[in-house]
């Protein structure tokens, strides 16, 4: 497998923000994100106890989830509000939230944790299918109180109900085709589920096929004719899963199994592709109504093993990543209880992680590790009237052990087997209060977080191919430490709402992969020296401020368009990184960006257009180039089709991209981010059946 080279993004004029300023202007004088018969939006994953959050959170669900579901998680959340992607090309890309992206982010799949390797690579993709997702749930800000160091930046939380959990009657489900779009892409779903005496059952299978991205003219590093389309970046996934659970008012049980299959090609090398498998044990239970201190008791447990195939052009596997990994989750929360004239309430915790980790092959850069985890916890709220307070606290035990380089290694690079342990804390308090009388609320919270460095942090020694660089560890490695301070604004009023929010974290010690100025001379695969930059894994005082806003506002469509309703929308966030060792920006941070739309409603019948920019990022560090600014306009229409008997089809098509506009993602690694820009314009139309 070649080296990438270092890549250089064509450059752009950047257009004014005049347009998109007075579109967010405008939306703002009514200020509503949801319609007023829209409920009160509860995310699961950042709170247990089911109340307002301090932290800013986001929830994809129902029919904006079918226009936005993208190929993989990265794209379908990709514009949330301090949410970016990856996009190491159209079949890997991971969420990035508020500039952290890596071990920072926590990937669950219903509350449990997603095994796989997608934080050690940039061409790893997440092992989880947006098509059979029914819900997306991201916490923006630290969630390590509740799911550990790793959740630094924030979490994701995708949504199933492979193990259902609450009673189910008669046949029903829902089926999902797709076609078209920039990949022409072919995708189909189906879930079915029923029960009866409580108990119940759940399938699903889905199947994604999708040919080479088709852009809009650009220049590949290294030619002189434009190019249309990025090279080697089809791929086709398959997913299928059963579960059971017996469930009445009180609580449920279950089990679910599934499996994971995706075969796509690595597009900073047209000869290499990637065969990935994953299959999962899910087993979870609570019971609620309880006597005692505790009303509730919750419980899930996962086994998961997963390989990672990259398979050379002539079918020669290279390397063979493989990992096996086990949770064991124990959650009580605690019975209501009158406190200083207010109402307390509680959760407690107990978590259980294990990860074993192995890379065979000439081109494996980590060596066999085993990570074992234990941690407890606690987050307690006290109502007192209109305003909240929360705290909480967790502690960790993290274990990393590397097995070293083999006894019969033909090239020793790893050394002896070395254990490294740290002992994490993470500490939170948050307030929430009314502010007037007039529907404004505003939260702060203020906390500290530890994360102990990864198995890859710690012993990776040698070329990483995605990144063109050989990578070190450092045995050495000391707990990343940061404290986030938060403050954010909330207005709502008959179904009129304003969220904003402003954050600082500042890094004591924030885990970085830097250039350390040498090289190291290799082969390529036709056997020419070739010299490979140093980049070292180390540790450096950092921060990381940026701020959030969105808005929708109802509008009065007047005797211009009877009948129907319209609704104006905007939103801005931006982050600012900066190494304060060095005085360098941090690298892969997303620009300023803005967006502004318009839906109209009448009936079955919706349509809208969005209008995306991204400002020009050009604090970048002196290894990086900047990125220009893009412009792109998506328009869409829906008919909702009512079948009878409780069933209905929703019928959407959408030409994304309109202008075909050159977009590049200043996210994105550089050796991927101009060989690999976003889709030119495309058409796509999809059909969802629920019955």
């Amino acid at each position: 497998m070649p080296l990438p080279l270092h890549l250089r993004s064509a450059q752009r004029r950047a257009p004014r923000f005049s347009v998109f300023t007075l579109a967010l202007a405008s939306a703002l004088p009514g200020l509503a994100l949801a319609q007023s018969n829209a409920p009160a939006t509860v995310v699961i994953t950042g709170n247990p106890l089911g109340s307002r959050l301090t932290a800013p959170s986001s929830v994809l669900a129902g029919d904006e989830l079918t226009r936005r579901r993208g190929g993989t998680l990265g794209d379908t959340l990709d514009g949330q509000p301090g949410v970016a992607a990856t996009s190491f090309g159209p079949q890997s890309s991971r969420p990035v939230i508020r500039g952290l992206d890596g071990d920072r982010i926590r990937l669950l799949d219903n509350g449990g944790a997603s095994a796989d390797a997608s934080n050690l690579s940039f061409d790893h993709a997440v092992a989880v299918d947006p098509l059979v997702v029914e819900r997306l749930e991201v916490l923006r800000g630290p969630a390590a109180l509740l799911y550990g160091g790793n959740a630094t930046g924030g979490v994701v939380n995708a949504i199933d109900n492979r193990i259902p959990r609450s009673a189910l009657g008669a046949l029903g489900g829902r089926a999902e085709l797709r076609l078209g779009g920039a990949a022409r892409e072919t995708a189909g779903a189906a879930v079915l589920e029923a029960g009866a005496g409580g108990l119940n059952w759940h399938a699903d299978v889905a199947r994604r096929q999708s040919g080479d991205l088709r852009t809009p003219d650009f220049i590949r590093p290294g030619d002189t004719a434009p190019s249309h389309r990025v090279a080697n970046s089809d791929g086709t996934s398959e997913a299928a899963a059963v579960g059971a659970s017996w469930a009445d008012a009180r609580g449920f049980v279950g089990a679910a199994v599934d499996a994971y299959r995706n075969s796509y090609g690595v597009t900073v090398d047209p000869e290499v592709r990637i065969r990935m498998r994953r299959d999962r044990l899910q087993l979870a239970g609570e019971r609620r109504g309880l006597a005692g201190p505790f009303d509730s008791l919750g419980w899930q447990a996962s086994t998961t093993r997963y390989q990672h195939q990259e398979v050379e052009g002539d079918g020669a596997v290279g390397t063979t990543f493989k990992s096996t990994g086990q949770e064991l989750r124990l959650q009580a929360t605690q019975a209501p209880l009158a406190l200083a004239g207010g109402t307390l309430r509680g959760v407690l915790g107990l978590q259980a992680e294990r990860l074993d980790f192995s890379a065979l092959g000439e081109e494996a850069f980590v060596p066999d590790t085993r990570t074992r985890s234990e941690a407890l916890f606690t987050l307690q709220e006290l109502s007192l009237g209109a305003a909240t307070l929360q705290a909480g606290l967790r502690l960790e035990t993290v274990r990393v052990r590397s097995d070293g380089d083999a006894a019969d290694a033909a090239e020793p690079k790893f050394g002896p087997a070395l254990s490294r342990s740290f002992r994490p804390r993470s500490l939170l308090l948050g307030l929430q209060l009314p502010v007037g009388a007039s529907g404004w609320r505003a939260t702060a919270s203020l906390g500290s977080t530890q994360r102990a460095p990864a198995y890859y942090e710690l012993f990776a020694n040698g070329v990483h191919v995605a990144t063109g660089a050989f990578e070190q560890g450092d045995v050495d490695q000391k707990l990343e430490r940061s404290r986030h301070l938060e403050v954010g604004l909330q207005w709502q009023q008959a179904g009129h709402s304003l969220r904003a929010a402003l954050w600082h974290t500042r890094f004591a010690n924030y885990i970085a992969l830097d250039a350390t100025g040498a090289t190291v001379p290799v082969e390529d695969e036709d056997g020419n020296p070739i010299d490979v930059p140093v980049y070292r894994f180390s540790g450096v005082p950092a921060r990381l401020v940026g701020g959030e806003i969105e808005a929708r506002n109802r509008l009065d469509a007047g005797a211009w368009l009877p009948g129907w309703t319209l609704e104006a929308s905007a939103g801005l966030d931006w982050v600012r990184g900066d190494n304060r060792a060095s005085g360098q920006p941090l690298p892969r941070i997303a620009p300023l960006r803005l967006q502004a739309g318009l839906e109209a409603a009448q009936g079955a019948w919706r349509g809208g257009l969005q209008l995306r920019h991204a400002a020009r990022q050009s604090r970048v560090p002196d290894s990086d180039v900047a990125t220009p600014a893009w412009t792109t306009l998506d328009l869409w229409a829906s008919w909702t089709q009512r079948l009878g008997a409780g069933a209905e089809a929703l019928w959407t098509l959408k030409l994304g991209n309109l202008g075909d506009a050159l977009a590049t993602n200043a996210v994105a690694l550089p050796t991927a981010r101009a060989l690999a820009p976003a889709g030119g314009r495309a058409l796509q139309g999809s059909v969802r059946v629920v019955f």
